[in-house]
Parts: structure tokens; C-alpha cells; sequence
């Protein structure tokens, strides 16, 4: 997976946990969850979403490596 191909799936995963989200909105290294407004349930669905469409164990230690938009891009094109 590439950079644009992982930026597109977590907008499309977010999609579905908040429509509203835009990541244009946002710095890429800023935390997303106050960003964006989410709670750390739809942190959750985040990661349940890009586990569902890569197939990759995303274990709760790293999960501060996916807290920015652009720790997300890079743990995805590092690990698929």
C-alpha cells in the first residue's frame, strides 16, 4: 500500500464513523482525535476499520503510532 492508497482508506473508514470529518481540515501530525472530535470509542471503530480492510493486527501498544493522520499513513505503508 502506498501513501495516497492509505490516506484514502482511512478517510473512507472515518467516513463511516463520522461523516462529517473532513481531513483537509486537519494537520496531518496533529492528533486526530481532538481534531476531529472523536471519542475514543470511534478511535476504536478507526482501527477496527483498518484492521477489516488490510487485515492487519493493529495491537493496542501501537496505537499512539496511529494517532496523527500522518502516523496512520505511515504505520499502514510500513506494515502492508
Amino acid at each position: 500500500m502506498n501513501r495516497d492508497d492509505a490516506r484514502t482508506l482511512v478517510a473512507e473508514v472515518l467516513a463511516r464513523i463520522a461523516p462529517e470529518v473532513d481531513l483537509a481540515d486537519i494537520d496531518p501530525g496533529e492528533p486526530m482525535q481532538p481534531a476531529l472530535d472523536l471519542d475514543s470509542i470511534d478511535f476504536l471503530n478507526l482501527m477496527t476499520g483498518l484492521h477489516d480492510h488490510t487485515g492487519l493486527e493493529i495491537p493496542e501498544r501501537d496505537y499512539p503510532e496511529l494517532a496523527t493522520l500522518d502516523g496512520c499513513i505511515t504505520y499502514l505503508t510500513e506494515r502492508t
